[in-house]
């Protein structure tokens, strides 16, 4: 049986389309496309590079990414990813942002799944689309604090890589200044500088997010994945991501767990 044919998105002549893959475990490469993008992980977690930050959409949240964008994806798990493809004059936010997904929202893009790239727009479509680019907009300005930005410095990037590569242990910034060949004043003017953000801050989202993103797989255990991204105390981990989430590491497993229905 012959592989099946890839979608040039930017072939596609409808002014906006919905369309549902699953994704493997893998490294997508840059590209852009003259589309906006709507993107919502029913199942799964992905990562995604753009604008100069690392984002992590998780599961039942969505992303925009403004057409023209440069961005890839890194996919660590099986993502189950519906996206609406929405051509630049329907909306005019030129942004990437994560974001929580009401209801509503996941109804819509779920909905737009039904007018796939193939096959003229009728108008009731058009409408469809021209309304769900306008609240998308919306739902994109309040964004989740779910990003990382990145190093711009060579020495910068290095360090932290080292940090990612050690979020399980009791990390000190004097050691990851030293595997970077900097001071820790260095250091610490460079990440300012670059990342609008202190190395603690940087750690302390590095760790909630690589704890979201575990979680969100299957099987995964609220204490195994505490440890893994450096707590001692449960308690001390609950509290955490419980400020960055809004929500308790339990409840948030129980509910990326549960499959949507539909999806």
């Amino acid at each position: 049986m012959a592989p099946p044919v890839k979608l040039e998105v930017d072939q596609v002549q409808n002014a906006a389309f919905g369309l549902s893959d699953e994704l493997s475990p893998g490294d997508g490469d840059w590209h852009k496309h003259r589309f906006h993008q709507l993107l919502y992980a029913s199942r799964g977690s992905l990562r995604l590079e753009a604008a100069g930050q690392e984002w992590l959409l998780p599961p039942q949240r969505a992303a925009w990414i403004g057409a023209g964008i440069l961005h890839r994806v890194s996919v660590r798990q099986p993502v189950s990813l519906r996206t609406v493809y929405l051509l630049s004059n329907l909306a005019t936010a030129n942004f990437c942002r994560v974001f929580s997904v009401t209801p509503l929202a996941r109804e819509m893009i779920l909905y737009s799944m039904r007018w796939g790239p193939d096959g003229a727009l009728n108008l009731q479509a058009e409408r469809y689309f021209a309304a769900l680019a306008s609240l998308a907009e919306e739902w994109a300005l309040n964004a989740l604090p779910y990003g990382l930005p990145l190093a711009q410095s060579p020495e910068l990037q290095k360090a932290l890589f080292y940090t990612q590569a050690h979020l399980a242990e009791p990390l000190q910034v004097d050691d990851v200044a030293k595997n970077a060949g900097l001071s820790v004043r260095t250091l610490a003017r460079r990440c300012r500088a670059e990342l609008n953000l202190s190395w603690s801050g940087y750690l302390a989202n590095a760790r909630m997010l690589r704890a979201m993103e575990r979680l969100a797989a299957p099987g995964a255990r609220v204490t195994e994945v505490a440890l893994d991204v450096g707590f001692e105390s449960l308690a001390a981990f609950s509290r955490a991501f419980l400020a960055f989430t809004g929500e308790s590491p339990k409840n948030y497993r129980a509910r990326v767990a549960a499959r949507p229905n539909n999806p």
